[in-house]
């Protein structure tokens, strides 16, 4: 008797499809305007170990612990979804670059999905030309994301997504008690268009300036990072995003994008030095710790790792929004590259219910 009532109970949780989201851009678990690759392979978990010029996007106190002077004329990120590569995957490794440029055309988007229904395609494309110093960061960043999927039912409509941002860039810091405690600030005076529609399976793509949301709005990010002076540097960091609360304004045709909800996000690191030369960074932050997503604490969550071997080599592993990340880095005076994998969770509800696994490529040249 006891083993039928468990089975009543318990088999909806096995039996029912989990509810699959909307395409939207996952702002809960990853809210930074654009997005780091090296933040990607640890989970996201980048608010006390940022160094660099993403420092204007993660935590603007970050840019108290800048090492060199830093130049990047060119600082690009790729990246691309498992189910984009599958739809594209088809001729020669030369042909894949034409072939993911194309897809951020809409038409040329549902054509190559036309014999992948059901899987989503997912693209971001980030541009962040900066000069970096300890203390500053001027800057100018332009993103682009989009996503798109042929739903596999009776239906067989073409969805799409697609968000592009772009505007200037500016971040201080200042550091007090010998450099312990860090504080910074970030303004991008941001430029946003944002497009959500859907066809049917014999209808044009036809897109007008009506069909999107347009906006400008000041977008400024505070923040503070605490760094015990004891072993493993314990550090705490907390960030404010949209400190003023500033909505859309301008509106044009279609309207003004939805806002950036205000939000707060905290973070705790040690890194314990394993070597003369080596050292391991390890990093838990919590997003939004108001829940203005709604959204569950586990998949606000995340975990990182990062292994640094004499500031040339890194090895990173991390937990994001219920799935596992990881890569690779590269760096010397000049340049840094990085290769990244992680994931997102596509149900509305749960943990670990929908994986979608993304690819990334980053690459930053200068002085």
């Amino acid at each position: 008797m006891r083993a039928l009532l468990l089975v009543a109970l318990f088999s909806p949780l096995f039996l029912a499809k989990p509810a699959i989201a909307a395409l939207d851009f996952e702002d809960a678990a990853f809210p930074e305007l654009v997005t780091s690759s090296r933040a990607l392979a640890m989970g996201n978990a980048y608010l006390c170990k940022v160094d660099d010029a993403w420092s204007a996007f993660y935590n603007p106190a970050g840019l108290g612990t800048v090492r060199k002077p830093q130049l990047h004329l060119f600082n690009l990120h790729v990246e691309a979804s498992s189910g984009l590569l599958d739809a594209i995957g088809d001729g020669t490794a030369i042909e894949m670059p034409g072939k993911y440029v194309k897809t951020f055309d809409p038409d040329e988007m549902r054509t190559v999905l036309a014999e992948n229904q059901g899987k989503l395609a997912h693209s971001r494309f980030n541009l962040f030309p900066n000069f970096t110093i300890r203390g500053l960061t001027l800057g100018y960043l332009y993103s682009q994301r989009n996503r798109a999927i042929i739903n596999d039912d009776a239906a067989n409509q073409f969805e799409i997504a697609e968000r592009k941002d772009h505007g200037p860039v500016m971040a201080l810091n200042a550091s007090f008690l010998g450099g312990i405690f860090k504080v910074g600030a970030s303004a991008v005076y941001l430029t946003r268009a944002q497009l959500y529609k859907s066809f049917g399976p014999s209808a044009p793509v036809t897109i007008t300036d009506a069909d999107k949301r347009f906006g400008k709005s000041l977008q400024l990010t505070a923040g503070a990072k605490l760094t015990l002076p004891a072993e493993f540097l314990p550090t705490f960091s907390v960030v404010l995003r949209n400190a003023t609360d500033s909505d859309f304004g301008h509106a044009e045709k279609g309207g003004v994008p939805d806002s950036i909800p205000q939000t707060i996000d905290v973070g705790f690191s040690i890194t314990p030095q394993i070597s003369k030369s080596s050292r391991v960074h390890m990093e838990v932050n919590l997003r939004d710790l108001g829940d203005e997503y709604d959204t569950d604490a586990t998949r606000r969550a995340g975990l990182g790792v990062e292994l640094d071997f004499n500031r040339r080599i890194f090895l990173r592993a991390g937990y994001g929004d219920g799935w596992g990340s990881g890569g690779l880095g590269l760096r010397s005076r000049t340049f840094a590259l990085d290769l990244t994998t992680y994931a997102i969770d596509r149900s509305l509800e749960g943990l670990r219910e929908e994986e979608d696994r993304r690819w990334v490529f980053s690459l930053s040249s200068g002085f």
